[in-house]
């Protein structure tokens, strides 16, 4: 059918695309205030262009410039072509970062940034949407709930293929978001179990480090076999299966300080031992979080005033326009500050979620759901590492940190997403 400026102003999900416009000029804002200096001139006042693009806060615009162009690009293409070339991005993609490996200078001890001229670009951010595109082109061809494990082997392959080449370039922050398209598969009728038993291995591993194994071996222990002797006939029955587990666990417990001391590198062992002791290296690894937190709890309730900020102003915390944009809002504008930019956050993750759901296509609702998961866990983990609660991984909070890979990743992200959803009514169920 062909297209119309009116046929998108009936058809493009307004509120999504005025949430999405909030919350990049709030992240503006913010990204002004963590590279503001009271000693540098204000503005445009008086500044040549190759001045201006020193600043992040003028490349931010630059950036945001691009990102309006680009979505308009998006929603004007054919809507059927995320889903026929959903195969060619992702191979697109693999390649860019295989020749990443090789190609990309060491930045901050990663291989993760292909320089072209001025501007430089990550190749990880854009592997999200390309691994979205060809999972969910995938997915609409088999029924996840019932298919064999041929299937199943093929779906897992192709969303740990890129995490595994980000790992290898030294960018373990990204490689995680990959996790976040297990939210999806669920919905699309993955066993629950799989989330339960990867849920239970992450707690074991953290109680690991928190408690003697002892007491933690006879405290599973006793867990497991009191759900096991619940019903003697279920005892019976799967006594080999509660045996099993019951190695497993244990083996998981002892292999916790193999694990930490042989695979991961010392700063992540570090980063680890920050978040379960903050006082561990305050000066160190433990610096960043620990000046998070002074500026978030400095701004109170309403905060110190825009441009105010005395831990900003000063530069305490390191990456604060990317990384650690929150604890700008935090130490800024306050509490009533931090909840605003939360509920945005909520706001826009459940509109995406309403999104998906009304798709009539499993191609669509399933993109929609990896949007908001990915949307989801950038949001969790960044705020969680600003204030302690997440380990420090390197990832930018969606739309408000400073860069422009980060800013198109999640534009194309979206605004995919609203293409295919502008054209709902012509999908076929699949």
């Amino acid at each position: 059918m062909p297209s119309s400026p009116a046929r998108y102003s009936r058809s493009l999900d307004w509120v999504t695309i005025g949430i999405y416009a909030l919350m990049v000029g709030l992240g503006w804002l913010n990204v002004y205030a963590a590279s503001y200096s009271p000693d540098a001139p204000a503005g445009f006042a008086g500044q040549s262009f190759q001045e201006l693009m020193a600043n992040n806060w003028f490349k931010q615009i630059v950036w945001i410039g691009t990102a309006v162009v680009l979505m308009v690009i998006l929603v004007v293409v054919d809507y059927k072509a995320y889903d026929t070339f959903a195969y060619v991005f992702y191979a697109v993609v693999v390649l860019l970062l295989l020749v990443t490996l090789f190609i990309a200078r060491p930045i901050a001890g990663s291989r993760s940034w292909l320089e072209l001229g001025p501007v430089r670009l990550q190749p990880a951010e854009f592997a999200k949407f390309a691994t979205a595109l060809a999972v969910s082109r995938f997915m609409a061809g088999i029924n996840l709930r019932h298919q064999n494990w041929r299937d199943q082997a093929v779906l897992a392959g192709m969303t740990l293929l890129p995490p595994l080449l980000i790992i290898a370039s030294n960018e373990t922050g990204q490689a995680l978001v990959f996790g976040a398209f297990l939210l999806a598969y669920f919905r699309e009728g993955m066993s629950p179990l799989i989330l339960i038993i990867l849920a239970a291995a992450g707690v074991i591993l953290i109680l690991a480090l928190l408690i003697p194994k002892l007491w933690l071996i006879g405290g599973i222990t006793l867990i497991l076999g009191g759900v096991f002797l619940v019903n003697s006939r279920v005892m019976r029955h799967h006594l080999p299966l509660a045996l099993s587990v019951w190695a497993v666990v244990v083996g998981m417990v002892f292999g916790v300080d193999f694990f930490f001391n042989q695979v991961l590198q010392p700063h992540q062992r570090k980063r680890i031992e920050v978040l379960i002791n903050p006082s561990a290296d305050p000066l160190g690894v433990g610096w960043n979080v620990t000046q998070s937190k002074i500026a978030i709890g400095s701004g109170g309730l309403m905060g110190k005033g825009f441009l105010e900020g005395t831990q900003t102003k000063f530069d305490f915390v390191p990456e604060q326009s990317t990384d650690f944009i929150f604890c700008t809002v935090g130490e800024e504008w306050g509490w009533m500050g931090s909840i605003v930019v939360i509920i945005l956050f909520m706001a826009l993750l459940m509109r995406l979620v309403y999104v998906a759901e009304r798709q009539k296509s499993v191609f669509g609702r399933t993109y929609g759901y990896c949007v908001a998961s990915i949307f989801f866990f950038h949001f969790a983990v960044n705020v969680g590492m600003t204030i302690g609660l997440a380990p420090v991984v390197g990832i930018p909070l969606p739309l408000f940190s400073y860069g422009g890979s980060s800013l198109w990743s999640f534009t194309i992200l979206l605004f995919i997403m609203l293409a295919i959803d502008a054209y709902r009514k012509q999908d076929l169920v699949r």
